[in-house]
């Protein structure tokens, strides 16, 4: 039987494993409309951002990697709500009215 601190590690890894994984295909799923293009532009770039990474291997860098990418989801979320924002104030600007 392995010690315990061992099956905390184990474990913990692969929880961390599992959150990258999330966090990498949620931001695909948010880049699918960025301006400058999904396939040529945001995939190739997040990808090699993602992979520019995987040489960490404390526990310590790897959470502070999560929470940049968490970041930026957020940064992305709020860009495309204030482009959703800007659109219908457009769309239903006062003086048409």
């Amino acid at each position: 039987m392995p010690p315990p601190a061992a099956s905390t590690a184990v474990a913990s890894s692969t929880a961390l494993r599992y959150r990258v994984k999330q966090l990498y295909k949620q931001l695909l799923f948010l880049g699918r409309d960025w301006p400058q293009g999904y396939e040529t532009y945001f995939r190739p770039r997040l990808h090699k951002a993602f992979t520019g990474q995987r040489q960490l291997e404390t526990e310590d860098e790897i959470r502070k990697a999560i929470s940049r990418a968490e970041y930026m989801v957020k940064e992305l979320e709020a860009f495309y709500f204030l482009k959703k924002y800007r659109h219908v104030k457009r769309a239903y600007r006062e003086d048409l009215l």
